[in-house]
């Protein structure tokens, strides 16, 4: 992965993410601006960051979920043209995040090699790990956020118009969803897949598909997570439901079912899948690339399996 130590670039792994247990833990996003209508400051970070067209471009990767939900907002809120984005390479190198010279997987903005060019760039030396989404103000040339969660709540408040994906009426109920989907779906997946011992795989695993019978459940009598409307609860669900059939259920041993396999969220998924915009956003046969990219651990021939074939997305859901 790579990391900084004030604003200088080193190979490997800045700290160890495994437990004592064997459980895999995430680390935490430190630069955590908020884009806010006015420019006021929001609830962390520095104030000064308004909300203007074309000012912020979006550093991402296809294969990282956590980027996914910001691209899922960009395209869902229709902010293609207000927000530029650069696209990583699907598998990383001992750069990190890389990018090529020219194509699909250059970046338009300044042509960096590597996403830590762009946390390099910015005026204040940044020290920890190099992740995606990045949020980049292009007037200020700082990073606004390198935090998912935040990106998608400012882009939705401080850009959004009459589509508002935390409305305040659902907002207690929107939390609730995401504090459950983050730990036992979203990381819960990771915390399997990354996983040095047997008892802490297994733990990861059976409340991960714990929590999708339970989804499945709720969703035989709920068209969305918060009813009828659609929120942001269902946005950070729906990356790692991308992903699972083609990703997580092998490269990451969630094998117990598949997304296809729930009669509830699969027609869920595919009913996110065809809203304008969502699509788009969408690239399996590079998460297939990505999850099964060599690793020493989980993969270390880098071989990637021909199957599964991936299911019918466009398949009408009947929601």
């Amino acid at each position: 992965m790579g990391y900084m130590v004030e604003g200088i670039y080193h190979t490997g792994d800045d700290v160890t993410q495994t437990l004592p247990t064997g459980e895999w833990e995430r680390s935490k996003s430190t630069l955590r601006n908020w884009i806010t209508r006015d420019g006021a400051p929001g609830p962390t970070g520095e104030g000064g960051f308004k909300a203007e067209n074309d000012r912020y471009h979006l550093f991402v990767a296809w294969n990282c979920p956590w980027a996914h939900r910001a691209l899922l907002v960009r395209a869902i809120l229709g902010l293609q043209d207000r927000i530029s984005v650069s696209y990583a390479k699907p598998n990383r190198t001992d750069q990190g995040w890389a990018f090529d010279a020219v194509g699909p997987f250059a970046d338009p903005l300044f042509g960096a090699k590597a996403v830590h060019e762009i946390y390099g760039r910015d005026a204040k030396p940044y020290t920890g790990r190099l992740t995606v989404p990045v949020l980049w103000d292009k007037q200020a040339e700082r990073i606004a956020s390198n935090e998912f969660a935040d990106i998608v709540r400012m882009l939705n408040d401080a850009f959004g118009g009459e589509t508002n994906l935390y409305p305040p009426a659902h907002a207690d109920e929107i939390n609730r969803w995401n504090e459950t989907i983050y730990a036992t779906i979203n990381n819960g997946v990771y915390r399997a897949g990354f996983a040095s011992s047997q008892d802490a795989y297994e733990q990861a695993a059976w409340a991960l598909f714990d929590a999708l019978d339970r989804l499945d459940d709720h969703l035989a009598t709920s068209r969305y997570l918060c009813g009828d409307v659609f929120t942001e609860a269902d946005v950070r669900l729906f990356p790692t439901l991308a992903r699972f059939d083609v990703a997580y259920h092998y490269a990451f041993r969630c094998n117990l079912k598949k997304l296809s396999n729930y009669p509830n969220l699969w027609p869920y998924a595919r009913e996110i899948y065809q809203m304008q915009g969502v699509a788009d956003t969408v690239r399996f046969d590079i998460y297939k690339r990505g999850y099964f990219s060599a690793s020493e651990k989980r993969n270390p021939l880098g071989i990637i399996p021909i199957g599964p074939s991936v299911p019918n997305w466009l398949e009408p859901h009947g929601r």
